[in-house]
């Protein structure tokens, strides 16, 4: 509930400051004056939309703090500013916060019921929430909004899995054509450089052995081989060195020139016979080099990188197959849809039995309220069993569908329903459904509109009744409704020094008469036209005493 309100240059309030008491608190004041000033304060506080319109004329900015208790007994302090320039910033307990923090807290501490802004009632999505708080289904509905969050979270898993399923199917199959083509020629390391050194050597087979043949007949068996006539060289450099010593050393590298000519002899004559001048091997060799420059060109890669890539290629295959098991996601997937339709349908149960006793209830309640044969309805949706229809909040849609004449058809409230009539409606609402939010504000601006006599009494008295619960700050022009209020501040708007100014003063006991006695007729109040009016304050105050002694209304 809200302790203490401040207002800084909003509208045209210079400085405003409001003490507030649990109960119910009664604002009045002439059309004009200020009161939806004080309302747009709070629905600020509420993260409303801030405009730089709002700013007092001359001054820099708006300020509009709030110290609020919470139902734990702490105090928690909002702060909402607003700019000349039309910025807005948004503060809890001293901390700059997003509007949307301080619209979620606020939500949660405070509600704004108006003629038509504000009007829940209005929105038929809010139906359900009203019908579950009636029936006590809290826990339940939680459950549901948790097993849908959960449900939600594995489908998405489960897209996800598809997804990925067929793109891995397709990578499989990519890869394993690319695989198998490069196994398919397995290529050794460097063989195409190993293939063109034989290509070389296949292409000039015959000029090969021609000259291996020549080359070794004259080194080691033609009449004149070189090996034979080296014999007689190296008797003559004996004969030389006996004479002249300087040759002796040439003599010690006689065994090494024998050997290197004797191993060319020898790799002369080997090369003569492994010689392959086939043109069938020769085939065969460019088929193979064909090949391998296919698959180089295929993926742009050196033998040696497709090498690696084919093992690359290998690994990718075998993590691929042992991916996500799509089975296993559209499991768990079933499991929670399953999991979310228990809980929701054991809620919609529940609610299909719980809506008779909340019509109950309610045209009990608006029977009190002056309303002579009000005809109340719960009416389900029947697409509940459309999964596309499924929410957070079950499978059900609801819309409260209502009659306040004899003779007319029920139909959906918030297309029949005036002003005067949605007040009541929603005061029966709050008056009939749990408390198990006490302690929150509920603001209503004006909830008179409509109405007047009798149904305005019963108004104030049902007001009086939510305010043993909430604490309840309601808006009014009729005295019947301010006669019940626990506190009681006039709004008031002056001139001074040029600049118009509102103001807000709590009211007792012979003020307070003289300002109900004013909403009475709206002139000079009179002496006996005061009497009446402290007689109303009399009569209600012993009203709401009586009710107090009694068990609250649900």
């Amino acid at each position: 509930m809200i302790r203490f309100l401040r207002i800084r240059d909003l509208a045209v309030i210079d400085k405003l400051e409001l003490e507030l008491q649990a109960g119910l608190t009664i604002l009045t004041g002439e059309t004009g004056a200020g009161k939806s000033i004080v309302i747009g304060a709070l629905s600020l506080l509420r993260g409303a939309r801030a405009s730089a319109n709002l700013v007092r004329t001359g001054a820099d900015r708006a300020v509009i703090e709030a110290i609020i208790e919470t139902k734990d007994g702490r105090e928690q302090l909002l702060r909402r500013e607003v700019s000349a320039q039309g910025r807005s910033r948004a503060f809890v307990d001293d901390q700059l916060v997003q509007t949307a923090k301080l619209r979620e807290v606020g939500a949660s501490l405070l509600d704004l019921h108006g003629q038509h802004e504000h009007q829940v009632l209005l929105d038929s999505s809010s139906h359900l929430e009203m019908l579950d708080q009636h029936g006590g289904f809290a826990s339940l509905r939680q459950k549901v909004s948790e097993s849908f969050t959960s449900w939600r979270q594995a489908n998405n898993l489960l897209e996800k899995a598809r997804a990925e399923d067929a793109t891995r199917s397709e990578q499989i199959d990519t890869l394993s054509l690319q695989l198998e083509q490069i196994e398919e020629v397995d290529p050794g390391e460097n063989e195409d450089t190993l293939l063109q050194a034989q290509r070389q050597v296949l292409a000039h087979a015959g000029r090969l052995q021609l000259l291996s043949a020549e080359s070794y007949n004259e080194l080691y068996e033609g009449d004149y081989a070189v090996l034979d006539t080296l014999d007689g060289i190296w008797k003559k450099v004996e004969e030389l060195a006996e004479i002249d010593p300087s040759f002796a050393a040439h003599l010690e590298t006689r065994p090494t020139i024998v050997s290197q000519l004797q191993d060319l002899a020898y790799a002369l004559r080997g090369h003569i016979e492994n010689i392959d001048a086939s043109p069938e091997r020769l085939q065969t060799v460019e088929d193979r080099l064909a090949k391998l420059e296919r698959l180089k060109r295929r993926y742009g890669l050196s033998l040696a990188d497709i090498s690696t890539h084919r093992s690359e290629l290998a690994a990718k295959l075998e993590q691929l197959a042992h991916g996500a098991n799509l089975d296993a996601v559209i499991a768990k997937a079933s499991s929670a849809r399953e999991a979310y339709l228990e809980a929701a349908t054991k809620l919609s149960n529940k609610r299909h039995a719980q809506a008779p006793q909340l019509t109950k209830a309610l045209e009990k309640s608006l029977t009190s309220l002056a309303m002579a044969h009000p005809r109340f309805d719960v009416v389900f949706g029947t697409n509940g069993c459309e999964e596309s229809s499924w929410t957070e909040k079950g499978v059900d849609q609801a819309e409260f569908y209502f009659s306040a004449n004899p003779g007319e058809n029920l139909r959906p409230l918030a297309r029949i329903a005036s002003g005067g009539e949605l007040s009541r409606v929603m005061l029966a609402i709050r008056t009939v459904t749990s408390t198990e939010d006490e302690g929150r504000t509920l603001v209503f601006d004006e909830v008179d509109a409509g109405i007047g006599g009798k149904a305005a009494e019963r108004v104030g008295a049902k007001l009086n009744d939510l305010a043993r619960h909430f604490q309840v700050i309601c808006v009014t022009h009729l005295p019947q409704i301010a006669a019940y209020g626990n506190s009681h501040h006039k709004v008031t708007k002056s001139v001074h020094r040029g600049r118009t100014t509102t103001v807000v003063d709590k009211l007792k006991d012979d003020a307070r008469a003289s300002e109900i006695a004013r909403m009475m007729t709206g002139t000079h109040v009179s002496e006996n036209l005061l009497q009446t009016a402290r007689e109303l304050l009399s009569h209600e105050d012993k009203r709401s005493q009586d009710r107090s002694d009694k068990a609250p209304e649900h």
